[in-house]
């Protein structure tokens, strides 16, 4: 395996001082703990549920431009992850918990990258994706990423600009793929719609 390309971060005072804050927080309300760990590990499922709701929701709408933009919300998730593999593996910054001595940490340690977060960039891919499709239900959604990427923090995994930049990266790709795919999709939407598939794309 290749030696990653270590790359010194901007502002990496701040990314520390920043994590330190949150992470005395996180030993100052135990009571949180369980609940926020949870949320880091395993909410990735409502995000999932998130798009199946944001699916159905377009399905109904009778709009082809909603229901591409359902189907391409997870698709721009999965490029986003798939983008965020080397830029991560590019940057190779070490895990916050390798650096600081003592930090508190409550969930299983791991020995991949850091910057950017991964479970950053699907929540804001994620957030990006529902917004194209339904813009109350993408503020929910946008909510739910600003979470996860400060429970990522709180439970001692990544620091501050991990997620920050793993929102923005997640979002971005999301956002410029549907502009590339929007008309291909919309075109593909129409065609199945005429078929006896159609009950993916409308609801009647």
């Amino acid at each position: 395996m290749p030696t990653p390309l270590v790359i010194r971060l901007p502002f990496p005072g701040v990314d520390r001082s920043w994590y330190t804050e949150v992470n005395h927080v996180a030993r100052q309300t135990p009571w949180l703990h369980e609940v926020v760990r949870l949320y880091a590990l395993y909410g990735v499922v409502l995000f999932a549920l998130l798009l199946l709701v944001a699916w159905w929701r377009a399905r109904r709408s009778g709009s082809i431009t909603r229901v591409s933009a359902s189907l391409w919300a997870p698709l721009g998730a999965l490029l986003a992850l798939a983008v965020n593999q080397p830029l991560g593996r590019f940057v190779g910054e070490r895990r916050p918990y390798d650096e600081i001595a003592h930090a508190l940490v409550l969930v299983p340690r791991t020995t991949d990258f850091s910057f950017p977060s991964d479970h950053a960039v699907m929540a804001g891919a994620v957030a990006a994706g529902v917004l194209l499709v339904d813009r109350r239900l993408g503020l929910l959604a946008t909510l739910m990423a600003l979470l996860m990427a400060f429970a990522r923090v709180y439970v001692g995994a990544h620091y501050p600009f991990d997620v920050i930049a793993g929102l923005l990266v997640g979002a971005v790709v999301t956002t410029l793929g549907w502009v590339v795919v929007r008309r291909p999709l919309r075109g593909l939407v129409g065609a199945v719609n005429r078929t006896p598939l159609r009950v993916l794309v409308a609801a009647r």
